[in-house]
């Protein structure tokens, strides 16, 4: 399961397209990358799968507290929301250099 939630950052309020684009369409791809001039380093890492949007506040408390045990950030000014919550169906990924 991957979170990622709605936070202080300046927004135009938390009807955000992105939200609305996973109600319209809940398959969604997240993509974590690493670029460097060292292109023996580069890497990136794709997460396939459904989205649903998490808006009350029950269902957020776990996903939250997760969020805040691993970023200092959401310690300090906890996002209130809504939370994306996406239920991974599919890794992929390519490094330059594989590990090891």
């Amino acid at each position: 399961m991957v979170y990622t939630a709605v936070d202080q950052k300046p927004k135009s309020g938390t009807n955000l397209k992105r939200l609305r684009n996973v109600e319209e369409n809940p398959q969604v791809t997240v993509l974590a990358d690493e670029y460097s001039e060292d292109w023996d380093t580069l890497w990136w890492v794709r997460a396939d799968g459904r989205a649903v949007v998490l808006a009350g506040e029950r269902e957020m408390a776990g996903p939250l507290r997760l969020l805040a045990q691993r970023y200092w950030q959401y310690r300090e000014a906890p996002p209130t929301g809504p939370v994306l919550a996406i239920t991974v169906e599919r890794w992929s990924g390519w490094a330059a250099v594989p590990p090891g």
